[in-house]
């Protein structure tokens, strides 16, 4: 018995001394889901409150650096599927809502930075 309770505490205190990896908390689906208000503005409408809610709500899901490079790749792979004149205005949300971000919604934009 002296034993088992031995061996159960030192794999408790080796469990509680292991760093813990911490994966992206952030998701594609959660990217676009936040983004996706701000579809009509980038197809040419008005800019909508939402969008920037949606913009606000991702940058305080993704505060970690990990959250942030999944979330850059997600708007990366949406940019590049995008056109031009999409891009374009896509790249404007962030200043139309007054919102500063770690990186541009642009397909060139280096992720892992």
């Amino acid at each position: 018995m002296k034993h088992t309770s031995l061996l159960a505490l030192a794999l408790i205190l080796a469990l509680a001394t292991t760093p813990i990896l911490i994966s992206a908390a952030v998701t594609c689906s959660d990217v676009y889901t936040d983004l996706m208000p701000c579809l009509g503005y980038v197809q040419g409408g008005s800019m909508q409150s939402s969008c920037c809610s949606g913009i606000r709500d991702l940058m305080s899901a993704a505060s970690t650096k990990a959250d942030r490079q999944t979330a850059c790749r997600c708007i990366k792979s949406v940019a590049s599927s995008a056109g031009g004149s999409y891009t374009s205005r896509a790249l404007g949300i962030p200043s139309q809502c007054h919102i500063s971000m770690p990186y541009k919604m642009d397909p060139n934009t280096d992720c892992a930075k």
